[in-house]
């Protein structure tokens, strides 16, 4: 159940710090509702001029809270960082939200958009990024074999947690995360298709860092297989260089 009380607190907090505000949104875990006791208020707001966009932590009537100050113009670039690099972090504080203010329509309007980019997912991998998945995936499966002692096996299990969520989730035109945000995505994925491959890859995990590398290793291969299978022989990327004048 939602806590109105912290709504009613966020509300508060940004009306007093910003009174020329456009918009507000409250996100994260209230709105999730999955608050725990070091849980912050994620709040995002809208300016149209000074102070500008900027991040500050605080606390506020004892209550730890993340502020994500932007304009429009800040707003617009931090959402295209979002759909880029597939990690919907601020479309996800905006998206799913609670408007806690909106005097010109734009507090609707950007909770529209976001939820829009949500639904519809990021673009399809490009061939060189799925290659480039592939690669990193088959080359942390090599170190897997490999590796004798307990703490590499259990950090390249790790690794290849990551690495294998990342081509599951991207390859299927679904949203990433990082840190414990992977794991909310692989649950939203979990929940749309039926599968379990949260409990499966995470189990593997701690099975790689009880020193048995088998489980993590079975679940890369049968993530590749759907995606183009293992990728070493033949790669090529080319440098990624500055350009000069």
């Amino acid at each position: 159940m939602i806590d109105f009380q912290l709504v009613d607190l966020a509300r508060e907090l940004v009306r007093d710090r910003f009174p020329t505000l456009r918009a507000s949104w409250l996100g994260g875990s209230v709105v999730a509702e999955t608050t725990t006791s070091t849980s912050d208020l994620d709040l995002t707001v809208l300016l149209d001029g000074p102070p500008g966009a900027h991040r500050e932590s605080l606390r506020y009537e004892g209550h730890p809270v993340e502020l994500f100050v932007h304009t429009e113009e800040s707003l617009t670039y931090f959402c295209d960082r979002d759909r880029h690099r597939r990690r919907p972090s601020m479309i996800r504080l905006v998206g799913e939200s609670i408007i806690l203010a909106d005097y010109d329509g734009a507090g609707a309007a950007w909770q529209r958009r976001c939820l829009d980019w949500l639904r519809t997912g990021p673009d399809p991998l490009a061939p060189a990024d799925l290659d480039h998945r592939r690669y990193h995936l088959t080359d942390l499966l090599d170190d897997l074999r490999g590796a004798r002692d307990p703490d590499r096996i259990g950090v390249i299990g790790s690794s290849l947690l990551e690495s294998a969520a990342d081509l599951l989730l991207t390859g299927s035109r679904r949203w990433v995360g990082a840190g414990k945000a992977l794991v909310t995505e692989l649950e939203r994925f979990d929940a749309e298709t039926g599968s379990t491959w949260q409990a499966d890859l995470l189990g593997a995990a701690r099975a790689a860092w009880a020193g048995d590398p088998g489980p993590i290793a079975k679940f890369a291969e049968q993530i590749l297989d759907q995606f183009g299978g293992p990728l070493f022989e033949g790669y090529r990327a080319e440098a990624d260089l500055p350009t000069t004048r």
